[in-house]
């Protein structure tokens, strides 16, 4: 165990209200790539070539419908996935009342798999999918076995996975209850991310408490303000803590 990992073990001993904020490395250690780590471009069907940015916009998915989803579909979803240390640790965690909220910028809903009750969805779900239309909801499972675009059963328009696509705003009460939760946390570990997606990146300046713990692998802009800088995997990491508590 690393002298980093042991001052994080005491941190979380002394603390009461533990907020994490994490990113796309908390499921990367489940087999789901970070999308925005991708070598080259991704062709569709009209033979041109888009980055994965503009894939997941909402022009793109409103003007190219089809690609979107062929893109969406064979690229952002891992139903297969299971939750690793780093979720079954922070479940582990909020049951033992040291943590109040995990903050993820994650869709996959890892989190509530493992086991996790307070969990803010900055940019949504793909289990959560619903009619344009009609608002009807539907599941995952249901819009997979759909042909590309997935369709409305009941009015026939045409249902989009909720999350947050670029050039979409984020749902301001997801952002104030994550807020609220930062406000109050005595600690703040943030971890599986390099903090520059905003506007969650921001996030972290509103936390007043005593510890800000960095766990990532690479470094980040932010690592010169924190208590704690931990450059490994986030779920050994966090497994190590929960073990030793």
């Amino acid at each position: 165990m690393t002298k980093e990992t042991e001052q994080l073990i005491e941190i979380v001993k002394e603390s009461n209200n533990i907020v994490f904020f994490g990113g796309a490395g908390v499921s990367t250690e489940s087999g789901i790539p970070d999308f925005r780590s991708e070598n080259g471009l991704y062709t569709t069907g009209q033979g041109k070539k888009y980055s994965p940015e503009q894939l997941l916009s909402h022009s793109f998915f409103m003007r190219h419908t089809h690609d979107f989803f062929a893109y969406y579909k064979s690229h952002m979803i891992y139903k297969e996935a299971k939750p690793n240390p780093a979720h079954l640790a922070l479940a582990k965690l909020e049951e033992l009342g040291k943590l109040s909220a995990v903050i993820t910028q994650n869709i996959d809903s890892l989190h509530q798999v493992a086991g996790s009750q307070t969990v803010y969805e900055l940019h949504g779900s793909s289990n959560r999918n619903y009619c344009m239309k009609c608002r009807k909801s539907f599941s995952l499972d249901q819009i997979m076995k759909m042909d590309t675009v997935p369709i409305c059963t009941n009015c026939g328009g045409v249902v989009k996975p909720d999350v947050v696509l670029y050039e979409e705003e984020l749902k301001q009460a997801t952002i104030q209850k994550a807020i609220d939760a930062i406000l109050k946390a005595d600690t703040m570990i943030v971890g599986g991310t390099s903090l520059v997606v905003w506007p969650a990146a921001s996030l972290i300046e509103y936390f007043q408490g005593k510890n800000l713990v960095l766990i990532n692998k690479s470094e980040t802009t932010y690592d010169t303000m924190a208590s704690l800088v931990i450059h490994d995997s986030i779920g050994e990491v966090l497994d190590s803590v929960i073990r030793t508590l």
